[in-house]
């Protein structure tokens, strides 16, 4: 036989090992090998054939395939080990279509691994490195501050929601926010009331004062989601209100009525709501029950607050609160808590004192944006909270009204009054004692319940404080008394119509500007009629001044 001799497309190595005679094993092993090795030679033309039509892999073990190589190369008789055999790995070879030669792979026992070709890692996307970044500070705040962390965290958020949530749901949120409750008009309606001493037990110095339960604050925040419109009401605490547990019968006893023991939070909120309610006409959805104590507290926190006053203040003797109208000032605890009580000294007493109190929320409000929290400043305030506020928000429902504040504008919270401009409320006394009454009398309260809902809704048209006048400037009469009825139907009022003169103009519709309080009825005008308004600056001389809004109609024959 030629050694050169390929056998099915495989070209046999010479073999490198000396020709020493081999030792043998029995005779009929040595025959074995001799007939194996024939019957190979014997098939090979058929195997060459074979292999290319199946395409099957042959296998052989280590030992095997050094028997035929060197049964081929030195046509000598060769032994083999059945437990070496055995042992060794199996050997697997392909066959390659393009040289026609078998090719060795990996042993068919063993997980195939390509070697010589790392694994390349898929780039991380930005948003799992914000995870993976926020979870090892959790982490390491974890670690940091132990299990302790947890239960303070969960022990704070037990109290502010009433048990809605623990400090898990807070930190490991998503994009996605639960819109807020609404009342039939679409507004989210909050009953905000506090109550005296630095907690809420009501403890002032040595121990608990009388009436730390009374809520002498009581304030509606009404907002639009979609708008983003906010108003803001106060309620004067001596206000006359529906029977109570006491023979005064003041709106400030209602919570305490129904919570005397202070271990029914809910049933003091809920009572106080459906009285506010009667009063105003107002479907509440939500209540923040804040202690005024935690004043000093929450705004020390932030380092001080700004605020400024509409209207001088002067209780040199009870709370020292002592501010000029117009006048920034930056003010301490302290100073905010003397200011949030400050009646006496004021134009309108209660009523003054509840417009300080949205005066200083709101200046709570523009530090933290200022600011940017430190997690010093995060966990001060959330020990001052935790302590000194209870809410029906839940924790999906407070995360909702964080990213609100972050996206409505806040410089354009509507202060509303019940004593201006129009005078919604006055006082009186009845069997001897002092209170707020509605003007109508005890009990009479659907003035101020329409006054409300005006003042209440999302429409500008409403609550914006403004007059119209259009003029015909047109050769056609009768065009301004059209366009007033058509302005009256699409919700404006106060519109007085006349007549003008006007340089040539292709302008259809020039619209005139003059004010700066009707932000909201401006806008509307100018999508009514697509244009941009002019200032006053630019109205002629002859045309009256008098007005907030001057729409002049130029409806010509030639500029149709």
């Amino acid at each position: 036989m030629d050694k050169n001799k390929s056998i099915d497309g495989l070209k046999p190595r010479q073999s490198q090992k000396k020709s020493t005679p081999k030792k043998t094993t029995s005779p009929k092993k040595v025959a074995s090998n001799k007939k194996s090795v024939k019957k190979s030679a014997a098939i090979n033309k058929t195997t060459q054939k074979t292999v290319k039509k199946t395409k099957d892999n042959i296998s052989l073990t280590t030992t095997q395939l050094n028997n035929l190589d060197d049964s081929l190369t030195n046509n000598t008789p060769q032994t083999t080990n059945p437990v070496e055999d055995f042992l060794n790995p199996v050997q697997t070879f392909d066959f390659d279509e393009v040289s026609g030669n078998l090719k060795a792979t990996a042993p068919t026992n063993q997980t195939k691994v390509k070697k010589h070709q790392p694994k390349v890692k898929k780039p991380m996307s930005k948003k799992r490195k914000i995870i993976l970044i926020i979870i090892l500070v959790i982490l390491l705040l974890l670690l940091a501050a132990g299990v302790g962390f947890i239960l303070w965290g969960n022990d704070i958020i037990a109290k502010i929601t009433g048990g809605q949530g623990n400090v898990f749901d807070l930190v490991f949120q998503n994009d996605v926010y639960k819109p807020l409750k609404t009342d039939s008009n679409g507004r989210t309606n909050i009953l905000a009331f506090g109550t005296s001493g630095y907690n809420m037990d009501g403890e002032e110095g040595n121990g608990v004062h009388d009436g730390a339960q009374l809520t002498d604050s009581i304030m509606v925040i009404s907002l639009d989601q979609e708008t983003g419109d906010i108003a803001m009401l106060s309620l004067p605490r001596d206000l006359k209100a529906s029977p109570t547990c006491t023979a005064t019968g003041k709106i400030n006893e209602v919570y305490w009525c129904n919570n005397m023991d202070g271990d029914n939070e809910s049933a003091g909120a809920n009572a106080l709501m459906e009285e506010v309610n009667r009063i105003l006409g107002i479907d509440f959805q939500y209540y923040a029950h804040l202690n005024w104590g935690s004043l000093i507290q929450i705004v020390d926190a932030l380092g001080g607050i700004t605020v400024t006053l509409d209207e001088d203040i002067s209780d040199y003797y009870y709370t020292g609160a002592v501010f000029e109208a117009g006048k920034e000032y930056t003010i301490n605890g302290d100073q905010a808590l003397g200011l949030a009580r400050a009646r006496h000294g004021t134009e309108s007493g209660d009523f003054s004192r509840g417009a300080s109190q949205q005066k200083i929320l709101v200046g709570i409000k523009d530090k933290v944006i200022e600011k940017g929290l430190s997690i010093t400043d995060i966990i001060n305030l959330a020990s001052a909270l935790g302590d000194n506020l209870r809410t029906n928000f839940s924790i999906d429902e407070i995360k909702t009204l964080a990213h609100l504040s972050s996206e409505l504008d806040f410089n354009s919270i509507r202060q509303v009054s019940l004593i201006e401009p129009e005078i919604l409320m006055t006082t009186g006394t009845i069997n001897g004692i002092s209170y707020v009454l509605p003007v109508g009398g005890a009990g009479y309260y659907t003035r101020i319940q329409d006054y409300v809902a005006k003042m209440f809704s999302s429409d500008p048209r409403n609550y914006e404080d403004y007059t119209i006048i259009v003029l015909n400037a047109s050769e056609t009469p009768g065009i301004a008394a059209s366009e007033k009825t058509s302005l009256e139907e699409d919700g404006y009022s106060n519109i007085e119509t006349g007549d003008t003169t006007m340089e040539d103009t292709s302008e259809e519709y020039i619209l005139y500007s003059l004010t700066d309080t009707a932000p909201g009825v401006k806008k509307l005008l100018e999508e009514k009629y697509n244009t941009t308004s002019k200032t006053a600056e630019e109205l002629p001389q002859t045309i009256p001044h008098e007005y907030d809004f001057i729409i002049i109609i130029n409806n010509t024959p030639e500029t149709n």
